[in-house]
């Protein structure tokens, strides 16, 4: 089997390669005169944005494709085509996030100026640099699929593979409308927030960085489509909920393998999360009234941090969130377990998985 760095040094430069070839620039855009001219260097100063925004990142998502494609047998002349197919899901995480950062107005991205922004700073003007990001996030969407696309007529189950990945990207923005919506949702009934975040998970997050991964895989090794969409979600919809909430603790304990970010983010945000709502739940009277004014008010600051982290852990939501991440990753290792593979292979899965939930699977 393929190692997990060998392929990551492969992927990254791949996807450097499929972002500039299916969003550069068409031969008959016009570049002549003055105004023709600027429209060129705009194009091309979006595209060259669209590049740069693909660098970096784990490469989880693309990685577990190619370990699930080779755990279930996959034929080693086609890979080729698997990785730009799992290339493809990372240009789509790509194109999310300049979408996510308009919406969430977030200035970085991996310690870096966020898509739109950098478009800011190029276009010279706020309004202009937004709407360049907007459409960078749609060329982007746009050449996720034709690389989709391109990478399963050379797989088996082309058709299945093409209704997976434009499903998976249906899910996705199902998702963001949800995640919008739980902002809105009160604080005083937490346990129907904790419902709500764990659906934004699933649609959001889960959908396209573990279930889509798998059943794409799946689907290029042959396995009929229902049966693809079965295991994908029994192995693949408990992982991606545990790596949303790991994601989330790490924002209140910083642990020390994530890649940078910034303790306290979502909070400063005023997030609704399943850690602020279970610290909520547990909490007594005046604090819980301490949570609900801090996450109402317009924003919070450096002691608002402190005291909302303070209360996560004191009120047991640290835990709690600990505890579900536990039991969801005993899940997928259960769904692992029971597939057909042999014990290399669900080795192989299982510690390909593991790096989603490395707090909690590293113990």
């Amino acid at each position: 089997m393929h190692t997990t760095d060998a392929d990551r040094a492969l992927i990254e430069p791949r996807i450097t390669a499929l972002v500039a070839q299916h969003t550069g620039v068409p031969e008959d855009v016009p570049g002549d005169d003055a105004v023709p001219r600027v429209c060129r260097n705009t194009m091309d100063g979006v595209v060259a944005q669209g590049v740069a925004s693909s660098e970096g990142g784990k490469r989880l998502r693309a990685l577990l494709a190619l370990s699930a494609y080779d755990a279930f047998g996959g034929v080693s002349a086609r890979r080729g085509a698997m990785v730009d197919l799992a290339c493809a899901i990372e240009v789509f995480q790509t194109a999310a996030l300049v979408h996510d950062d308009i919406i969430d107005e977030s200035d970085l991205r991996r310690g870096r100026p966020s898509a739109h922004k950098a478009l800011e700073d190029f276009a010279g003007n706020v309004a202009v640099g937004r709407g360049l990001g907007l459409m960078l996030g749609d060329l982007l969407a746009t050449a996720c699929v034709s690389i989709a696309n391109d990478a399963a007529g050379r797989l088996p189950n082309s058709p299945a593979l093409v209704d997976a990945f434009l499903n998976m990207q249906r899910e996705v923005e199902i998702g963001q409308v949800l995640d919008l919506a739980v902002e809105q949702a009160p604080l005083d009934e937490p346990d129907a927030l904790v419902e709500a975040s764990l659906g934004v998970f699933r649609w959001k997050t889960a959908s396209y960085t573990t279930i889509a991964p798998l059943e794409l895989a799946l689907l290029a090794v042959g396995a009929p489509a229902a049966r693809a969409r079965e295991l994908a979600l029994a192995v693949g919809r408990p992982l991606g909920l545990a790596f949303q909430l790991e994601d989330d603790l790490i924002d209140v304990t910083g642990s020390s393998r994530t890649s940078g970010k910034p303790v306290g983010g979502d909070i400063r945000e005023g997030k609704r999360t399943v850690l602020l709502a279970d610290a909520i739940a547990g909490a007594d009277g005046g604090e819980r009234d301490e949570l609900i004014a801090m996450f109402e008010a317009e924003r919070r600051d450096a002691h608002d941090v402190r005291r909302a982290i303070d209360l996560f852990t004191s009120t047991g939501a640290v835990a709690r969130s600990r505890a579900r991440i536990a039991e969801l990753w005993d899940e997928t290792r259960l769904a692992i377990a029971k597939t057909t593979l042999n014990t290399a292979q669900r080795a192989s899965l299982t510690a390909m998985c593991a790096r989603f939930v490395p707090d909690v699977a590293g113990r």
